[in-house]
């Protein structure tokens, strides 16, 4: 698939299973005393409008490869304007088929301080679910569709943090 490592940032695309632990280690710097991973796993049930779909058995995910990457590396970028100490940035993605309780999607943030780590990795999960050309079809007992809450694709630069937005 697409994938990007230099020093402070790694972004890729991928069919294989992810490694929270090996991403952790890799984002461990001496000037950073906090690091926030966060992983998005699979889960049994689906919600949308309020209402909860039960029995999702697992999920597809599909992207536009070679625009994943860049979109990515643009997140990176503006989450490092709005907290530009932060050490390294990864954001990873699986595609393909992911049963129930596997990573689909990593965000790992190192800064020197925990507040900016948390905000900096929340931000930077947010905006890739908006801006990045990923799209997820869940599979359960009664059918399949396309995930809920899809949306247009966003630039990073117009997503609001956690903070601008009040949450």
């Amino acid at each position: 698939m697409f994938s990007e490592r230099s020093t402070d940032e790694w972004f890729s695309i991928t069919v294989e299973p992810l490694s929270v632990g090996e991403v952790y280690d890799w984002a461990v710097r001496r000037d950073c005393g906090a690091v926030v991973v966060f992983s998005g796993t699979v889960r049994d049930h689906a919600e949308e409008n309020g209402e909860v779909r039960s029995g999702v058995t697992h999920l597809e995910y599909e992207a536009y490869d070679e625009e994943v990457v860049p979109r990515f590396r643009a997140i990176a970028h503006e989450t490092r304007l709005r907290w530009p100490g932060l050490g390294r940035i990864a954001l990873i993605h699986r595609v393909g088929r992911l049963e129930l309780e596997e990573s689909s999607v990593l965000v790992v943030v190192s800064a020197p301080h925990r507040p900016e780590a948390f905000a900096a990795a929340r931000f930077a999960i947010d905006a890739l679910k908006a801006g990045a050309p990923i799209w997820k079809r869940e599979e359960w007992s009664g059918g399949s569709s396309w995930g809920t809450g899809s949306s247009v694709v966003t630039d990073p630069a117009h997503v609001r943090s956690a903070d601008e937005a009040g949450v």
